[in-house]
């Protein structure tokens, strides 16, 4: 399930606000000791993230499914998309899983029940909010109060949701909107990784900084197949040439 954008957030008593976490969305899934993580694209990122797979099957319960977010945390709360793509160069960040639904628990599909009866028995499995696992926390206040806050601290945005909302697998629903807060910079299209002859994974991007290009990230989100396609066509002169290495702080 996704959420549709919005300009601004829905107000009232049917709807609660949560962070819009900058990280990897991904599905938990403890079938007895037989634990995965998927990703959005149903890829299995199982061995990428040991210690929360660890966790996981550490916890009590035989039969779950989580969706939630993957996030690398700084030793005050912040999230980081950069440090979580570059795990190894920031290895003092904690990887950590946001949970922010539980869709299956020990044979009960959960899907139908309002949202607010998932998340109770969510944060009955994920009582802590500083461990690998965590269920994601409800921002109290108005729209405003809470975006005011949100922005205040430097994250992402901002996710709203109706208190009785059922949850409908591969939808972008109204009954969940997300609010970005801007926060722009431009970039420089150092290269690309491709995806096979003919399509492209991500875009590798950089800034300057004090007059030295510094390597930013990936940029995988927001194209459609055909759009890839044809930016593998006009990137093709960059397959062979190495125009950037990321140097060293």
């Amino acid at each position: 399930m996704a959420a549709q954008p919005v300009k601004t957030l829905p107000e009232g008593p049917d709807w609660l606000y949560e962070v819009k976490w900058d990280g990897y969305r991904a599905l938990l899934i403890k079938d007895g000791s037989r634990v995965q993580i998927r990703s959005r694209n149903d890829k299995n990122l199982t061995a990428m993230y040991p210690g929360i797979a660890a966790a996981l099957q550490r916890l009590k319960v035989v039969r779950a499914v989580f969706d939630g977010e993957i996030v690398a945390l700084a030793d005050d709360g912040r999230p980081s998309f950069q440090a979580l793509q570059h795990r190894g160069s920031h290895a003092h960040w904690q990887i950590v899983f946001c949970a922010f639904d539980l869709l299956h628990r020990d044979g009960t599909d959960l899907t139908g029940r309002p949202l607010e009866a998932r998340r109770a028995l969510l944060g009955d499995l994920l009582p802590d909010q500083v461990g690998t696992l965590r269920a994601a926390t409800e921002l109290k206040g108005t729209a405003a109060e809470v975006v005011e806050a949100v922005r205040g601290v430097g994250l992402e945005g901002v996710v709203a949701k109706r208190r009785n909302s059922v949850y409908t697998p591969g939808e972008r629903s109204a009954d969940w909107v997300k609010l970005r807060l801007d926060s722009q910079q431009e970039f420089v299209i150092g290269g690309y990784r491709p995806d096979g002859a003919d399509s492209l994974d991500a875009l590798l991007v950089g800034f300057y900084e004090g007059g030295e290009l510094r390597f930013a990230g990936k940029v995988r989100a927001g194209f459609i197949t055909r759009a890839r396609r044809d930016l593998v066509e006009k990137l093709k002169p960059l397959r062979d040439v190495s125009l950037y290495q990321p140097s060293r702080r």
